[in-house]
């Protein structure tokens, strides 16, 4: 099968996704990466997700660079959380500015239509960082095109849908804890 903007892509028997072959992604630091596709054969309004595909794929660093202040009190708060009692924490970051170098971009995101929600295509990157080893961090492209989650990974696609509060809606970043 072919989808625009990725060329061929092979289904996954298990999962049923589709996964493009490697492509350089430049928001992610330009490598190769492998773009998943879900629920794309069934969906009635695949352009949706073309866009999101085309939109993805022509961001730069700079819109990361605009979440950074989000992903920053992402870790502000769980350095909070680790550092009770403690003098240290077991990462220092200086600020928004520094948060970006201590993330580990993910190769693997995933695009998807958030059928409980707003039924927006969404692209979510799970991505590693030095604060957090455990649950990572999450980012997430409503459309493909704009940052409008950051956090934890826990597979939810907004803030809204991961504590089923409605008035979280264009939240990027939500202490969850």
């Amino acid at each position: 099968m072919q989808i625009p903007d990725l060329g061929a892509v092979v289904k996954d028997a298990d999962l049923g996704w589709y996964r493009s072959a490697p492509i350089p992604v430049p928001v992610l630091g330009g490598g190769p990466c492998l773009i998943m596709i879900d629920g794309y054969d069934d969906d009635p309004a695949q352009e949706d997700f073309h866009a999101a595909i085309r939109n993805f794929l022509a961001l730069d660093h700079s819109a990361l660079a605009a979440a950074a202040s989000s992903i920053y009190d992402y870790y502000r708060d769980v350095m909070d959380i680790l550092a009770v009692g403690d003098d240290e924490w077991p990462v220092e970051i200086s600020g928004p500015e520094d948060v970006l170098a201590h993330v580990q971009l993910g190769n693997e995101p995933i695009v998807v239509r958030d059928s409980n929600g707003d039924q927006r295509v969404y692209v979510s990157v799970e991505c590693e960082c030095a604060w957090e080893p455990e649950h990572g961090l999450q980012i997430v492209f409503r459309d493909g095109a704009t940052v409008t989650k950051v956090g934890p990974y826990d597979g939810h696609l907004t803030n809204s849908a991961a504590q089923t509060d409605d008035e979280l809606d264009g939240v990027v970043y939500h202490r969850s804890r």
